[in-house]
């Protein structure tokens, strides 16, 4: 038998079980006086000093982010790890963003190298192909093919330069040399020869040449340059985004989910899956909203690029550069005796030229080759060593993985194994209090969607300026792209007649746009004899006076590269024929 004595006793010891239980099996001595042995050795391998950290776990009051129960972290450690978490968040987010910088800067870098050295390739081509057939007479005018360089660099660099007028100028200076050279009985002034090339847009001197070449070297360059500006844009798009600094309220929700368990005196536990969710999306919820307009710029990055590869090729545009001048000028050669009839009829008859100037046929060139395109063994190589198909195929490649990069961020950065346990783990994970499930549902994506975030308190109210200026960047960028992708300078749109300075001439097939050249081309077809009359385009530049046209017609300096025909050419002089007797140029 108990005494009374011994019941009351036995009851006592079962209440003491029994809120030792409920308590976790802890007493208030037992975990104030818990070792903090691996928080202060996680906490020194981070470069800190232990000097204020508690040897044995303390009351935690003094906590102002994570939980106050009793913690191995005194106040400056709280602060301190506050700290670390930030700059952990900014390392996540720099190294989970370098897949794109690198991109960028690479492949523009890349680009920009390739695409410069193909136009000096072009001019060194033609500098060789004109010299060998027209020696001095080409080297005294070779200003004229340099300066078309110049502008198509100059362009392609950014320069505000309209390829419609830069083709314009040049066509406008052949034309007056070649009909100088398959003229050479006569001499022409300056008012004779600028008369010349105001009507050269009615005379067809070059036939369709002129505005084949500008529409496909045009094309060409608008998604070239689009390319590497739009490329260019993307590295300093994802400079800007990736350097933001975290507010007090992301703060709180990155130390309590990393480094809060370390304060526990549990520094091996990672933060739930969805715990870390919610932390990240709530800290880049200004990020998440660049989203859309981030795939839209993506897209026509990528269309651009297949332009490039395709229809806008830009290797075959700048290789063909100088055959088609030559083509041009060969036909202006074959259908001289037509074309200086309806010169002389409309500018009038011009002075012989004194017995002295003439040339000799060898002086002038005549017994050198006619022009020739090169072989495919001839055909310079870029230094890279590769080619505008390779370049296009690596960077689609590498465009493809990039869309939806700011709303899945969160999630890339949670799925590393060093910043959130595993989703499968979702019963030994810290939850934000203690080991266990993470109970709260994950946000969604956007600024709009963290209004009811548990873990960070968001201004849904208050958007990012920063960041509403980069979706407005983006829009701009990728509108440039868009036009690009159909042969348009956006820049020029407006004053080109619509064609986007020359390069998108809508309603035409890309694949009928160049004749080119190889054993895979088309074979090149001259065109129609007799093509139907279209009304002239009005007329551009300056008038001037006195010649019997210019009295007749009203017709101001007009450039020879556009489309329309007023006279018909038959040629009446062989190709041979002309370069034999061929003068110098003026």
């Amino acid at each position: 038998m108990w005494s009374p004595a011994m019941r009351m006793e036995t009851r006592l010891l079962v209440w003491l079980c029994a809120v030792a239980a409920l308590s976790g099996n802890r007493s208030p001595a037992g975990v104030a006086g818990r070792s903090c042995a691996d928080t202060r050795q996680v906490y020194s391998e981070k470069g800190y000093s232990t000097s204020t950290a508690p040897v044995t776990q303390i009351s935690g009051e003094h906590l102002r982010l994570c939980p106050q129960d009793y913690t191995c972290c005194s106040s400056q450690m709280e602060e301190t790890l506050s700290l670390q978490s930030e700059r952990d968040f900014l390392k996540a987010i720099e190294d989970n963003s370098q897949f794109l910088l690198t991109t960028f800067t690479q492949r523009h870098r890349r680009f920009d190298e390739f695409f410069r050295e193909l136009i000096d390739l072009s001019e060194k081509s033609m500098n060789q192909m004109f010299t060998k057939t027209y020696g001095r007479l080409f080297t005294q005018n070779t200003h004229v093919f340099q300066e078309l360089f110049v502008e198509l660099r100059r362009y392609y660099s950014g320069g505000s330069v309209s390829l419609t007028e830069v083709f314009s100028d040049f066509w406008s200076g052949v034309v007056e040399r070649v009909f100088s050279l398959v003229n050479p009985q006569y001499q022409f002034g300056d008012d004779y020869l600028e008369c010349v090339s105001k009507h050269a847009e009615q005379l067809q001197p070059f036939g369709d040449v002129p505005h084949k070449l500008r529409v496909q070297v045009s094309r060409a360059f608008i998604a070239a340059r689009a390319l590497s500006q739009g490329l260019a844009f993307g590295r300093d798009i994802v400079n800007t985004a990736t350097k933001l600094t975290a507010d007090s309220e992301c703060v709180r929700g990155l130390m309590r989910q990393w480094y809060c368990p370390l304060c526990r005196g549990l520094p091996f536990l990672r933060p739930c899956h969805s715990l870390c969710l919610n932390v990240m999306k709530g800290c880049l919820a200004n990020q998440a909203e660049l989203d859309s307009e981030w795939n839209n710029f993506i897209d026509a990055l990528y269309l651009v690029s297949e332009k490039l590869e395709g229809p806008f090729n830009f290797e075959l545009a700048t290789d063909s550069i100088s055959v088609k001048v030559s083509e041009a000028i060969m036909h202006m050669q074959e259908n001289s005796v037509s074309i200086s009839n309806k010169v002389f009829q409309g500018c009038g008859n011009p002075r012989p030229a004194p017995a002295r100037n003439k040339r000799s046929p060898n002086e002038s060139g005549g017994n050198r080759r006619p022009f020739r395109t090169y072989t495919p063994e001839e055909k310079p190589t870029t230094a890279a060593g590769t080619n505008l198909d390779r370049l296009v195929t690596e960077l689609k490649e590498r465009l493809r993985p990039m869309r939806g990069f700011w709303v899945s961020l969160p999630h890339t950065i949670c799925n590393d194994e060093r910043m959130a346990a595993d989703v499968t783990n979702e019963d030994r994970c810290w939850n934000g209090q203690t080991r266990g499930r993470y109970l709260p549902d994950v946000t969604g994506n956007g600024l709009a969607s963290q209004i009811n975030n548990p873990e960070v308190e968001v201004d849904v109210a208050r958007p990012d300026v920063r960041t509403k200026q980069l979706i407005v960047d983006l829009r701009v960028m990728t509108n440039k792209l868009k036009h690009a992708e159909h042969g348009q300078d956006m820049n020029f749109i407006d004053s080109e007649e619509g064609s986007g300075s020359g390069g998108g001439d809508q309603g035409e097939r890309y694949s009928d746009d160049w004749p080119g050249y190889g054993p895979y081309s088309p074979p090149y077809s001259k065109p129609p004899r007799n093509p139907v009359s279209t009304p002239v385009k009005p007329p551009r530049g300056r008038e001037r006076s006195g010649s019997k046209w210019n009295r007749n017609n009203s017709h101001g300096r007009v450039r020879s590269s556009a489309r329309q025909h007023t006279f018909s050419l038959v040629p009446l002089l062989s190709l041979q024929f002309v370069v034999v007797a061929a003068p110098r140029w003026r």
